[in-house]
Formats: structure tokens, sequence, C-alpha cells
């Protein structure tokens, strides 16, 4: 027989789901996914899929990093610092879709599926790096800045 308060975490998981989609950090991590699974359909359909690789990573860390902070284990897992790890996942994430992009691009004559990832991996990686600016943001306006003392009393 089923335990009847699993319909109520089903419940509460999926409100945990709509509230955090409508933040502005649950709005960046959903577009980022999004964008990812577009990028990965237009490698695959390309004669070159081997550019799938950094999609198929962002997307899987955007995943990872959209359910930790969904269900707000960052605050319950105090071993990872869960605000540089992301930064650094958006970071490295900016710098490797303007890198495999640009590539896909300039190189990508004839096969159309290539060009448009590379295309649509430009403003992944833009929209990756206006994430890690936010992130760095948040950091810089939780750190506390205590003025050194400049009394010469003792």
């Amino acid at each position: 027989m089923a335990d009847p308060g699993d319909s109520s975490t089903g419940a509460n998981c999926l409100e945990k789901l709509k509230s955090y989609v409508r933040t502005q950090k649950g709005v960046i991590l959903a577009a980022e996914i999004s964008i990812s699974l577009i990028i990965l359909i237009c490698y695959a359909a390309s004669l070159y899929g081997g550019y799938s690789a950094v999609a198929i990573c962002e997307m899987i860390f955007a995943m990872v990093f959209f359910g930790i902070f969904m269900m707000e284990l960052d605050k319950q897992i105090q071993v990872v610092n869960w605000v540089w790890s992301d930064l650094f996942r958006a970071g490295i994430g900016a710098v490797l879709y303007l890198i495999t992009s640009l590539i896909c691009v300039i190189g990508g004559a004839g096969d159309g599926a290539r060009i448009a990832g590379g295309v649509f991996g430009l403003i992944a990686g833009l929209l990756f790096a206006y994430d890690t600016y936010t992130i760095f943001m948040q950091i810089k306006s939780t750190r506390q800045h205590t003025a050194a003392s400049t009394d010469d009393r003792v």
C-alpha cells in the first residue's frame, strides 16, 4: 500500500520547482539547460558531432546545480561552497561555449546544423557569462568590508 505522504512530497517538490523557476537564478539555469539542449540537437544533426561534448557537460552541470538550488541542498550540505562552485561552472561554461562556437561558425561552411549550433553556442556563451557576472556580484555584495581602525590609542 502506498504511503499517503508520497503525494504531498511530490506536490512539495513541484511547488519548489514552480517557486524556484520564478527567481532570477532559476530562470537563468532553466535557460542554460534549454539552450544547451538546443545546441546538443544542432550538433547531433551536424556532420561533426564531436562538439556536442561541451553542450552535454554544461547541460548536466546546469541540471545538477538547478536541482541543488531548487531543493535548497546548498544550505544543508555545507562541505562545498556552492556559490564559488557555481561561479567556476558558469565561467568555464562561458569560455568553452565561446571557443567551440567560434570554431564551429568559422569552419562550418556547408554544414548548416553546425553553424546553427555555433550561433546558439555564442548566445549560450553570453548567457553563461551573464550568469558568471550575477554570481560575482552576489559574492561581492555578501562580503563584509570592515574598515580598519585609525585610532592610535591602544
